[in-house]
């Protein structure tokens, strides 16, 4: 079995305010609230509230990737191919909006977020955006979204995959709009994100 993303937006204040001890519970909470069911399908899109529980969360799952992390990580694989072939000016904003959503970072945000012993699902957090840097990724898309299909041709010549999971510019786009749906919501908001590997 393969890591998995659930994404959570969370009301960031309210976060920060539960003691480091309780957060990864009402995380877990929030990202299975009947618990793992390895044979249930994860309702897809939006769920506002994630739990009643944690009425200041969110949950998307991707209607793409039936909730493997796969995708995104080779969506960052076919953006690294193709992004000499881009405008500059495309470049400069979907490296901005897509590398922080799929790419480890040294110095991702969110240290002291949760316990130092790693988390319930027995690693780190794939994806931590306090709600000022999930401002800044929907700038960057606002920038990105009018010019990439002019990335088309060059992606289908240099970064297609066929049979893969991010198999062609379609199946890119699709997943790059659904991180944009991701993100324009929780920044409308005002909220953060995480990305559980769940």
């Amino acid at each position: 079995m393969g890591l998995d993303l659930t994404v959570l937006a969370l009301d960031w204040d309210r976060l920060e305010r539960t003691p480091a001890a309780g957060r990864q519970e009402l995380l877990a909470e929030a990202a299975c609230p009947q618990g793992p069911d390895p044979d249930g399908a994860p309702e897809v899109g939006w769920v506002f509230p994630a739990s009643p529980k944690v009425p200041w969360c969110g949950r998307y799952e991707f209607h793409s990737t039936t909730g493997s992390y796969a995708p995104h990580f080779w969506a960052g694989e076919g953006w690294d191919a193709a992004r000499g072939f881009a405008d500059p000016a495309l470049r400069d904003a979907l490296d901005g909006f897509l590398l922080p959503l799929v790419r480890d970072e040294d110095d991702m945000p969110g240290a002291g977020l949760l316990p130092s012993d790693g988390t319930a699902w027995g690693m780190r957090l794939l994806l931590v955006g306090p709600p000022v840097r999930v401002a800044g990724l929907a700038a960057h898309w606002a920038r990105a979204q009018p010019l990439l299909e002019g990335l088309r041709t060059e992606y289908g010549r240099h970064a297609a995959r066929p049979g893969g999971s991010i198999a062609d510019f379609d199946a890119f786009t699709v997943l790059l709009r659904e991180w944009a749906v991701v993100v324009d919501e929780a920044a409308r908001r005002g909220w953060g994100l995480l990305g559980l590997p769940v």
